[in-house]
């Protein structure tokens, strides 16, 4: 029986950014499904689990951040600019694509414009709240262009609403987090966890 990681993030998360393709090696080397779930983390996750905006937080808490960032790119040799000049910036347009794309072209697809929207905060510098940029997004992924207008439809909002309910059930608290069979990781400093877990249970 196939297993299946019900993945939860936010696109424009620098950890969920940091951690996305070790996630889609992961489930390739351990033949893996994965439920590709985007939540309003900031909206409605962080008000019920005690989690803080960025500029909230304590000034240690956010100096450390950016430390962490730093080493956690140089070790796993991915691209990350500190301060991008789009960030913070709202996820929910990007979040209802991703989920549009999933709907319509699969799992793969949706984990293939979810890194490229992530590395476009991230590495690039674009703006993801820029109906132009996705279009391009898709466009290089040679994803078609309607999946930005369904992102709009009720369906993509709907199925949102339905992951950040679900992230708020299972427990998740910040992102990227990842389930797998009721178990809870987070962070994708956790993936090592998560590989055992899967070895364990193959």
């Amino acid at each position: 029986m196939r297993r299946t990681v019900d993945y939860y993030l936010a696109p424009q998360s620098p950890w969920a950014y940091l951690g996305h393709q070790r996630l889609v090696n992961l489930l390739k080397a351990t033949d893996t499904d994965v439920r590709v779930m985007p939540m309003d983390l900031g909206g409605k996750v962080f008000p019920i689990s005690g989690g803080l905006p960025l500029g909230q937080r304590a000034p240690q808490r956010q100096a450390y951040r950016l430390v962490e960032l730093q080493r956690f790119s140089e070790w796993v040799k991915l691209p990350l600019v500190l301060k991008p000049t789009y960030f913070p910036v709202a996820g929910d347009d990007a979040s209802r694509l991703i989920i549009a794309v999933d709907l319509h072209h699969g799992a793969d697809a949706a984990m293939a414009i979810t890194g490229a929207i992530m590395s476009a905060v991230w590495a690039q510098e674009r703006n993801i709240a820029d109906e132009k940029v996705l279009a391009k997004l898709l466009q290089e992924q040679g994803l078609d262009a309607q999946c930005l207008e369904q992102g709009y439809s009720q369906a993509a909002q709907e199925r949102y609403e339905t992951y950040t309910q679900a992230a708020i059930d299972a427990g998740v608290f910040g992102a990227p987090s990842y389930v797998l069979e009721g178990e809870l990781f987070w962070g994708q400093d956790r993936l090592d966890f998560l590989e055992r877990a899967l070895q364990a249970k193959a």
